[in-house]
């Protein structure tokens, strides 16, 4: 089971947006908290990523707040914003504007704007060319790899991927522009993969003493428990049988996930499995138990080792109750105990499923 994918697929990116900016010195540009602009860019987005792609020059990149973070970036850096932070993308270090949110509203008639932005006043040579883009994506009710990412961060294109990343994020720029049918299609899978791009390359830089999600992904053990939790959650998985899979003793794989991954073993399976669960009802309007039994039975589809443990068993076939409606399965105890306040709503979870 590849990890990442997993995540990435259940927090589904549901679009993207670019658009090219061609600034002259002296120039400041900026963009607010992407809350305040995420209906504007993107109305059907849970949440924006806004990213910037450096093409040609060099500037300063700053995001607002008490403490200094001004970076600066050259052709070929890459610079993100998981938390969607106000920021300035600026000639000079200090140099501010105000940032109207209204600004990122499109035209009448279309769909998108913001096609092309030029800053400072022409006459000279071009200090800078970037592109500016923003991924949208679900950020609730679990996303462990947002969450594991800093307000900004920077990646240099190596060699390999600098011309075709500069590629899809050009060809971002046009299909915008377009604003043509398929083409939220078109734009969700160039800003998908430019992004797993960047998180790939992210994971590859994480230091060996970093402690969050993604270095729990390239720690041996913790990164097989994390693989074992994504490829069989159904299972009725216990802190014992986890550090049994993977050749720990319980208080050493305990410490060792809960340092790592920033949340005990158990938490997170919980709050995974909340979040398939919570993808399938809203995709679907089915209950909580139909969820829980549909989410068990889908991942045992995809096991390469069928499991007999499913904490939530489906219904036997044509099961009905007089009343006619469909028979809803109940959350096995050990469902209820793994899920019982470890995360936001599990007790509400719980006791839903215990009136069923």
């Amino acid at each position: 089971m590849d990890v990442l994918s997993d995540v990435l697929r259940a927090v589904r990116m549901t679009g993207g947006f670019f658009f090219h900016n061609e600034s002259y010195a002296p120039w400041v540009c900026g963009e607010p908290m992407a809350t305040q602009i995420c209906r504007r860019v993107m109305p059907d987005a849970d949440f924006i990523i806004p990213f910037h792609v450096v093409l040609e020059g060099q500037c300063w990149v700053d995001v607002e707040g008490e403490t200094p973070t001004a970076m600066q970036l050259v052709a070929g850096d890459i610079v993100v914003f998981p938390k969607g932070d106000p920021h300035f993308m600026t000639s000079d270090l200090g140099m501010r504007k105000f940032i109207n949110p209204a600004d990122f509203d499109p035209p009448p008639g279309r769909k998108q704007s913001l096609r092309f932005m030029q800053n400072g006043e022409p006459g000279g040579p071009v200090a800078c060319r970037f592109i500016c883009g923003f991924i949208g994506c679900d950020n609730r009710p679990f996303n462990p790899l947002l969450g594991a990412l800093p307000r900004m961060f920077r990646t240099t294109t190596s060699e390999t991927n600098r011309e075709w990343l500069a590629s899809l994020a050009w060809a971002g720029v046009a299909e915008s522009e377009r604003d043509g049918i398929g083409g939220q299609t078109m734009l969700a899978r160039l800003a998908e993969l430019m992004f797993v791009e960047v998180i790939r390359q992210r994971v590859a830089e994480t230091h060996e003493d970093a402690r969050n999600w993604l270095a729990g992904l390239r720690d041996p053990h913790v990164g097989a428990a994390l693989e074992i939790v994504h490829s069989r959650p159904s299972e009725a998985w216990t802190l014992e049988s986890l550090a049994r899979e993977i050749g720990l003793s319980r208080s050493v794989f305990a410490a060792r996930f809960s340092e790592l991954v920033g949340m005990p073993a158990m938490q997170y399976l919980a709050r995974w499995r909340m979040t398939l669960a919570a993808h399938l009802m809203e995709d679907t309007g089915i209950s909580v138990a139909q969820a829980g039994t549909e989410v068990a039975m889908n991942l045992k589809r995809r096991s390469s080792e069928p499991s007999r443990s499913s904490s939530v068993r489906p219904p036997a076939p044509g099961a009905r109750r007089r009343s006619g409606r469909a028979f809803r399965p109940r959350a096995s105890s050990a469902e209820r105990s793994s899920l019982r306040g470890h995360s936001v709503g599990a007790p509400a979870l719980s006791r839903q499923c215990r009136r069923r």
